[in-house]
């Protein structure tokens, strides 16, 4: 969307300085990113009451009379239509009212193809190729904000992928909403596999990297390419949510336990190496203590290389939502910082097993004297060599370090 801007003339400064419009792309997915977002656009109409502020994303998309009562707001729009949204602001710059529109987002059934207009200051580049999701978990609010599943045709995540790397991006991260699902909405029966052939294909790419997938639908296609190929990055993340089988049940996840764990040893057989990283949901309606201490224990014999912990939102418009039996705060405050000590105690276990190992990294961002990278299997590094960001080193890793380790380039 900034590239839009940009192609029709406009300047954008940071959001520090004062704008004549101000664009705020919401997120749903938990309470706070709903306060958050509220606060932003509060803020902009502060810095500049005359501005047109122009809101869109999921919450715009499942809650637009909320968004429409905040002071300022002059253009809402939802998931879709954010191809027109210089239109919409230019059109509520000489016009009254609020601007923009909310398509019944359950009826799109093609993907919204934005193309990258300009190099976003970043040395990884996010390529989205999917999304919708219609797994309908029982906390999630995704599916009602994004809709059924649809992908991006193969030759325009090939075209993008071109154009990433010849803006001088060595890593592209596959992105969506249920990356697992690609290709499933498309006639030719194309899959998550065929997009990360259209990509390796690319010439000049150093890596590839997957964003979140459901364990249950990795293919055998996909770990024969992961394998085959270098420069596919040995870490993929699994979302668990829940170690209980009772309360996955209660999630409506797809799996149990005992699954989940199955496949992952798979993955670990199939992938030598590799960093499997999740995501845990804390305090569920109705995880009584012992169900939680079940999760507790069930993570404790994964391999988990990071672990993302998260207090359980209650979203309007899921069915976990009209439960009356929602865990007290106070519980899920202290049931998060137990799931967060495990989770540190894990990644500092997954870090120690490295220090002395040689390891490749992407370098990204300097402060202080000090850069840091990820390698493949997502190690944050950091070293006070000079190195230059967006370039790969070849590194010996010394000691923990922050969030990851300390290392010193090999000359």
């Amino acid at each position: 969307m900034e590239g839009l801007f940009k192609k029709r003339g406009y300047e954008v400064v940071p959001f520090e300085q004062r704008a004549d419009v101000y664009v705020v792309n919401t997120c749903s997915v938990t309470s706070l990113g709903d306060r958050k977002s509220r606060q932003i656009i509060r803020r902009a109409h502060r810095e500049n009451p005359q501005a047109v502020i122009a809101v869109c994303g999921c919450y715009a998309q499942v809650a637009p009379e909320e968004i429409k009562a905040i002071e300022g707001v002059r253009v809402v729009l939802g998931t879709k239509e954010r191809a027109h949204i210089v239109d919409y602001v230019e059109k509520a710059m000489h016009e009254d009212g609020i601007q923009g529109t909310i398509t019944d987002i359950m009826q799109a059934k093609t993907f919204e193809d934005i193309p990258l207009y300009d190099s976003p200051e970043r040395t990884r580049a996010f390529l989205k190729i999917e999304d919708g999701c219609q797994n309908f978990c029982s906390y999630c609010i995704i599916p009602y904000a994004r809709g059924p599943v649809k992908s991006r045709l193969p030759e325009h995540v090939r075209r993008e992928a071109e154009k990433l790397v010849g803006m001088g991006f060595k890593e592209i991260v596959l992105t969506g909403i249920h990356l697992g699902a690609y290709g499933r909405d498309l006639p030719e029966h194309v899959t998550l596999a065929d997009a990360c052939r259209e990509v390796l294909a690319v010439p000049g790419l150093k890596r590839l990297r997957l964003g979140s997938l459901e364990s249950i639908e990795l293919s055998p296609d996909l770990f024969e390419l992961i394998r085959g190929d270098d420069r596919f990055c040995a870490h993929l993340h699994l979302p668990l949510q829940a170690g209980s089988d009772k309360v996955l049940h209660d999630m409506n996840r797809h799996y149990d336990t005992k699954e989940f764990a199955r496949l992952i040893e798979h993955v670990e057989k199939e992938v030598p190496g590799v960093a499997v990283s999740t995501d845990i949901i804390v305090g569920f309606p109705g995880e009584t203590e012992e169900e939680f201490q079940q999760g507790l224990d069930f993570v404790e014999k994964m391999n988990f290389a990071r672990m993302h912990v998260f207090p359980y939102s209650r979203r309007t418009g899921t069915p976990a939502a009209v439960r009356k039996d929602q865990v007290d705060e106070a519980v899920k405050k202290e049931r998060v910082h137990r799931m967060q000590a495990l989770a540190d105690r894990k990644a500092e276990e997954f870090h120690k097993s490295f220090i002395g190992r040689n390891m490749r990294v992407l370098f990204e961002t300097t402060k202080d004297g000090v850069t840091d990278g990820l390698t493949d299997n997502y190690i944050r590094v950091y070293t006070d060599d000079a190195v230059k960001c967006g370039d790969i080193y070849e590194v010996h890793i010394e000691k923990l370090w922050r969030d990851g380790v300390f290392a010193h380039c090999i000359r």
